[in-house]
């Protein structure tokens, strides 16, 4: 059931990214996000890669992410788990950790966002790569468990614009202190939570489903 709700919400949060990220693509300098920066920024390459490659590869890997714990994908689709599961850590090694660094030197809110975005990305990159490596050695209890770390991660993207809402609505905090809480909460946050859930041992559910002899 709760599997179940974390995947409804992680498509209905999927087709919203969507809905932010393609209109970006007629490449106008100054629409949505882009006219929060400076002209001097949005004038430089590099930050034009990194902006454009990271808001389309983000959205593929939380496509390609959100299914990676879905149990009937695991037992009857292992073929796609595993193609999803390439992508998904393609996506964040090659793309779209890297381009959220180029991203994080130009962060809105000084060193305090800038630090704490390059900290996501680089904590990002880690874990999935260890996910990775352990995989390919065959060690399924710790895949398991920091493809949950990582997933979290990923998943900072929900908890920013969710914590945002409800900082500015609910609590009346000033945009500015909204937004350099969230930078740390939203990620920081969920690692907490997937330590938790480790900690519940729910990874051996995963590494049951994905080798029933362990």
């Amino acid at each position: 059931m709760h599997l179940c709700l974390f995947g409804l919400v992680g498509l209905a949060f999927a087709a919203v990214m969507a809905s932010n990220t393609l209109p970006y693509f007629d490449f106008v300098p100054r629409k949505g996000f882009l006219g929060t920066k400076t002209f001097a920024v949005t004038s430089k390459l590099i930050f034009r890669i990194g902006f454009y490659l990271h808001i389309s590869s983000a959205l593929v890997v939380w496509l390609a992410g959100i299914p990676q714990f879905w149990p009937t994908l695991i037992l009857k689709y292992p073929k796609w788990h595993r193609n999803l599961g390439k992508i998904y850590v393609f996506g964040i090694l090659a793309l779209a950790a890297p381009s959220g660094l180029i991203l994080a030197r130009f962060a809105n809110g000084g060193l305090s966002a800038q630090v704490g975005f390059a900290l996501q990305c680089l904590v990002w990159w880690f874990l999935t790569f260890k996910a990775f490596m352990f995989i390919r050695e065959g060690n399924i209890s710790e895949h398991v468990r920091y493809m949950i770390r990582s997933l979290a991660v990923t998943f900072a993207a929900f908890s920013l614009r969710t914590e945002s809402y409800i900082m500015y609505q609910y609590f009346g905090t000033k945009p500015i202190e909204t937004y350099l809480t969230v930078v740390w909460l939203s990620w920081v946050g969920n690692f907490f939570l997937a330590e938790i859930l480790i900690l519940t041992k729910i990874d051996r559910y995963f590494v049951k489903l994905i080798n029933p002899l362990k």
